[in-house]
């Protein structure tokens, strides 16, 4: 990918930070004079059942949305349960265990606390301390029948403007993308993320990419910017969790704390980026390799230098991480290293990813 990519969480904005003006006319027409009524245009048959459909799922589905706000920003999060958790992206939460939540059409901030978080798939879930009546949680779709072409709208408080909508549609599904370190995110690689074209600006992170069904099909996480214009944003391109992936996550932290199933593919070692000669990262060394696991059966050992896993070339250990990302665990790779200088290769049967 040649654009960068940055989280969509909003550190350190608030919502009167943003230039954006939310009190003028949002459609961007020109409001009519005072005492005349404004005619509507025609529309044909086909436009107006798709603003219908646009404007039934704003209606079933931005009640789910809610604006959190910590110590040093803000971001969105979703309604996940009637008890009062809210999934949302770990660099939203951040290091903050106490929260305030704002829900959709009110300004009534409420406390919340953290349940637990997951930095390797950025996913985290915080809970109201008193969850009001008629709390309503989101419906979230399987996203393995999400669709290249669906129409798409995401929702949340981008650059503090809470409850906005903006629309597009599924530009591509499968992305393995790594996130940027900093602003509270480890710098996580994550796998088959959706790609869409509806606009994901910071303040964005951890609200709802919808479908026309008003299902949750993922989580807005973090857009691309265009290296060559001083990180910015390049418009159209933004990325979001599959649902699958977080109603996954989310059950497993809501009841057990912790993940014990990431989903994740592992070939069970510790390792780093290996230079060459020329000090050009050229392979991740293994340094370590768990007993029993993956590695260690295919007959891996401390010193070997992997080259490509299938057929993906591994140059550092984030290329590493990426090429693991698009795997599923139980899947089997061919695993290119060298050892002692001489290039071999290994089958193996890839793991799982322990949480920490």
């Amino acid at each position: 990918m040649l654009a960068a990519l940055a989280l969509a969480g909003a550190a350190g904005c608030s919502s009167g930070s943003s230039s954006a003006s939310s009190s003028g006319p949002s459609s961007g027409a020109s409001a009519a004079p005072s005492g005349v009524s404004a005619a509507p245009a025609d529309q044909p048959g086909g436009a107006n059942q798709l603003q219908d459909a646009y404007q039934k799922v704003i209606k079933d589905v931005l009640p789910s949305v809610v604006q959190i706000t910590t110590g040093t920003g803000l971001g969105s999060g979703i309604v996940y349960d009637d008890k009062g958790d809210i999934v949302t992206n770990a660099h939203v939460v951040g290091s903050a265990t106490a929260f305030t939540v704002t829900l959709a059409g009110s300004t009534k901030p409420l406390d919340a606390t953290l349940v637990a978080s997951y930095p390797d798939s950025d996913l985290a879930v915080i809970r109201l301390g008193s969850p009001p009546n008629g709390l309503k949680p989101a419906k979230f779709a399987d996203s393995t029948k999400v669709e290249l072409g669906q129409i798409t709208l995401a929702m949340g408080s981008p650059l503090g403007l809470s409850s906005s909508v903006t629309q597009g549609i599924v530009s591509a599904t499968g992305r393995t993308v790594s996130e940027p370190r900093g602003n509270g995110s480890p710098g996580a690689t994550i796998g088959n993320m959706v790609q869409t074209s509806a606009a994901i600006n910071p303040g964005n992170s951890g609200g709802a990419l919808v479908n026309l069904d008003s299902q949750v099909i993922g989580i807005n996480t973090l857009a691309a910017t265009e290296p060559e214009a001083n990180g910015a944003a390049a418009p159209g391109i933004g990325f979001a969790i599959p649902a699958s992936t977080v109603t996954s996550i989310a059950d497993q932290l809501i009841k057990d704390g912790k993940v014990t199933n990431s989903g994740r593919a592992a070939l069970g070692i510790t390792a780093r980026t290996y230079f060459d000669q020329s000090f050009r990262p050229a392979g991740a060394a293994v340094v370590a390799v768990s007993p029993g696991g993956p590695a260690a059966s295919a007959g891996l050992q401390p010193g070997d230098v992997i080259t490509r896993i299938g057929d993906t070339a591994v140059d550092s250990l984030n290329s590493l991480t990426t090429a693991l990302a698009s795997l599923a665990p139980g899947s089997k790779a061919t695993v290119g290293y060298t050892r002692d200088g001489q290039a071999k290769t290994a089958e193996v049967t890839l793991g799982t990813l322990e949480s920490p």
